[in-house]
């Protein structure tokens, strides 16, 4: 008994790693940027948001890794069998936002280099330097490169974080930030950027898709099956190391930048150094360094995961039901084709495009946000269809936990189009 229970612990030890890549796509501009600010902005009285965002993603994400385990093919295998509505959605989906949002988390990352490194390049030159670093790492490493290069990464980021917010609480700042008066949340600016905020955190839906490639993938690493108890403790070790660094994130813009008089940049990149720069102002230019590479690593491990998962969401969209040797041979020269083609055409947007950038990234951040009802709808339908073994189905709370988080997305939608849109 006590062999089996060893067993059981080490495949589920075996198991984990797709979290980590989940984790690193998630744990990007949503964190440094959008969570930094709302403390910046708002002080603690915004941390319900935070907590409400990544409650309400919870299921539908969990749903990708669940639905791997559980039937052993990913999302866009059940997206396809479910019908042409939902697979031509994801597909629209991914075409419409990848190249913009490649685009964006990689001349994020190019600025904090040059923040970091101080070297004189231009941020497209860097853009350049770190998708050809990335590009070689997940060539030459494959899968499991990634795989270990993210366990390194997220480690190291969650280490790097929790020593800074600890320093900051040190600083004797948290008194500040308590009896700093906030500003109103009903005001149509506070509105659209709690929106933005929520929406964007920890990361939108169609990550679940990444997770459940990934965990097939894992499973073909591990030359055996990955269990659906081993999928959920990798999910979990995953999802909640993105939502605690975040709120790592948030708290340092609490108690570094909440009150300080500071007027902050919308441009993401000025930003993240304006963050720096009152870090070393609260605690003195021996920290700077510790924010910065908290700040470059955590950019980097999204850039990272985002360049091995479009391609291999290309890889898959033709054929996503075919296995065979041949099929795979096929869909890894899809995948080395694709590496090459999405950062080329993301580099293209960063440099001629450059002006209509701002207006790309609300794009593709719009078609995140409608899309999320309908991935979170089709994602519950896989879990409680057909397709799935009864035995790996949710149980019954967890069901009505999930359909509380589908209406609230609805509800959060309808909010997101009034916005937008309403005169």
């Amino acid at each position: 008994m006590k062999q089996k229970n060893t067993s059981s612990k080490t495949s589920i030890l075996k198991s984990i790693g797709p979290g980590y890549l989940l984790a690193g796509a998630a744990i990007g501009v949503s964190h440094l940027v959008q969570a930094t600010r709302a403390g910046a902005d708002y002080g603690f009285i915004l941390i319900w948001a935070l907590i409400l965002a990544c409650i309400s993603k919870y299921p539908f994400l969990e749903f990708g890794p669940r639905f791997a385990a559980g039937t052993g093919n990913h999302l866009i295998t059940g997206y396809k069998k479910l019908g042409k509505f939902p697979y031509w959605i994801y597909i629209l989906i991914t075409l419409g936002s990848m190249f913009i949002i490649q685009a964006a988390v990689t001349i994020v990352t190019a600025g904090l280099a040059e923040r970091l490194f101080n070297f004189g390049w231009s941020p497209f030159l860097w853009s350049g330097i770190i998708l050809i670093a990335s590009i070689a790492l997940l060539l030459i490493g494959k899968y499991p490169g990634l795989d270990k290069s993210m366990k390194v990464i997220v480690t190291l980021l969650t280490f790097a974080t929790l020593a800074a917010v600890i320093m900051a609480f040190g600083a004797g700042t948290v008194n500040d930030a308590v009896t700093t008066e906030s500003p109103s949340l009903w005001t149509t600016a506070s509105l659209g950027f709690i929106i933005a905020f929520m929406g964007w955190m920890p990361i939108p839906l169609d990550a679940s898709v990444w997770h459940s490639i990934w965990t097939k993938e894992k499973a073909v690493q591990n030359k055996q099956k990955i269990s659906v108890k081993g999928a959920f403790v990798d999910f979990n070790v995953g999802y909640l190391s993105a939502a605690f660094i975040g709120l790592l994130f948030f708290l340092l813009g609490v108690l570094v930048m909440f009150g300080s008089g500071t007027s902050f940049s919308s441009n993401s990149v000025e930003f993240s150094s304006q963050l720096v720069e009152l870090y070393g102002k609260t605690l003195g230019v021996w920290s700077k360094p510790l924010i910065s590479i908290a700040a470059f690593v955590t950019m980097l491990s999204t850039v990272l995961t985002v360049t091995d998962a479009y391609p291999r969401v290309i890889s898959e969209l033709k054929n996503p039901e075919k296995n065979k040797p041949a099929d795979k041979k096929e869909k890894w020269k899809i995948y080395r084709i694709s590496i090459f083609i999405i950062p080329i055409f993301s580099l293209s947007i960063l440099f001629f495009l450059s002006g209509s950038f701002t207006l790309l990234v609300d794009f593709a951040a719009g078609l995140s946000f409608l899309s999320a009802p309908f991935l979170a709808w089709f994602n519950y339908k896989l879990v409680t269809g057909n397709q799935m073994p009864k035995k790996h189905q949710p149980g019954k709370n967890y069901r009505i936990f999930s359909l509380v988080c589908f209406w609230f997305l609805v509800l959060f939608n309808l909010g997101y189009l009034y916005y937008t849109f309403a005169p």
